[in-house]
């Protein structure tokens, strides 16, 4: 009860001096301690706070340390922030319930890529657990279609690119001969990818053959295709032919009618006449004859001339005996 006015009258001596330095007073009461920083209760949190945990891992299952996430509120203000540790797993804990913007600002690898950001939701009292994927980096693929000769880049080349039995690049060269694409990575030790060309450039062969090649991720590579050009082939030369087809004549010829007889005159009016539509139609040949033709006058022909060579004969030896008969009856007329 007496600490109070020592107290009083310890002050008032301090002041009366004009000292700035404090002296506590001797007193037979304990001191009351200071509390220290660790015996500060923590804030509670709120009885319907909820909480994110992050596990992060890749595409072949591995886990991925060292990956850095941005936790943003609904207002864009940062709720918290955190790298993976060497499980993979990182928690942002006492949140208040509503929508929540997740960001990945770096992998913590060399080999892999940040996802895109997602909206998570916070429940009162729970915790909302999230598995992120990073993906292996992609490969960049250069293309080369290129003349098999000169080496000169050609346009208009398409070639596929993938794995297994599925497509998952096509490329078509551009007019500075090349075309750029990436193809996914599922492995740290790279993947094997094949290369077939679909569309040679025009003038030139298709390349059959397939190219294999590997590539780990975030490696450039290059594939490079050679066409050979299209052998060119001559048109072939046409041979004239021996002689050019006579245009058909309106004038019958001879052997149509034989070597005695006179063709029929054509009418002034074209209009053929009884003659010649009774000799523009053939008649029908008996079975046991060939057809006739301009040949069968030459039988007559030959029968004609030894008829004349007979009666000739003939004439001469009548003349003859006419003349022996002459000479004797001139001979016993004399006698």
């Amino acid at each position: 009860m007496h600490a109070r006015p020592v107290r009083s009258a310890v002050a008032l001596a301090v002041a009366a001096a004009g000292t700035l330095t404090w002296a506590p007073a001797a007193s037979a009461e304990p001191t009351e301690p200071t509390p220290s920083a660790s015996a500060v209760p923590a804030e509670t949190p709120a009885p319907d706070a909820g909480s994110v945990e992050i596990t992060t891992k890749d595409t072949a299952g591995d886990v991925l340390p060292g990956a850095v996430f941005l936790l943003l509120d609904s207002a864009g203000q940062e709720a918290g922030s955190g790298r993976t540790d060497t499980q993979g797993k990182l928690t942002f804990p006492g949140l208040a319930p509503g929508v929540y913007r997740l960001k990945e600002t770096a992998s913590g690898s060399p080999l892999h890529d940040v996802v895109a950001d997602q909206d998570v939701i916070v429940t009162p009292g729970s915790t909302t657990r999230l598995t992120i994927t990073d993906p292996f980096k992609a490969a960049k693929v250069l293309l080369q279609a290129r003349d098999d000769k000169t080496g000169k880049l050609l346009a208009g080349a398409t070639v596929n690119i993938g794995s297994g039995d599925k497509t998952l690049l096509t490329l078509t060269t551009g007019s500075n001969g090349t075309a750029s694409g990436k193809l996914a990575i599922n492995s740290r030790t790279g993947s094997h990818f094949w290369a077939k060309q679909v569309k040679a450039p025009a003038g030139y062969n298709i390349y059959k053959p397939s190219k294999e090649f590997e590539t780990k991720p975030g490696d450039p590579v290059t594939v490079t295709i050679t066409n050979a050009k299209t052998a060119t082939t001559l048109p072939p030369t046409e041979k004239p032919t021996a002689k050019p087809a006579q245009k058909p004549s309106d004038k019958p010829s001879p052997s149509q009618y034989g070597e005695d007889q006179d063709a029929p005159a054509p009418s002034a009016s074209h209009t053929p006449t009884a003659d010649e539509t009774a000799s523009s139609t053939p008649a029908p040949a008996s079975a046991a004859s060939l057809a006739h033709t301009g040949a069968d006058a030459t039988p007559w022909l030959i029968g004609s001339a030894g008829a004349l060579i007979a009666t000739g004969a003939s004439a001469v030896a009548i003349a003859r005996r006419r003349r022996t008969d002459n000479s004797t009856g001139d001979g016993s007329a004399e006698s």
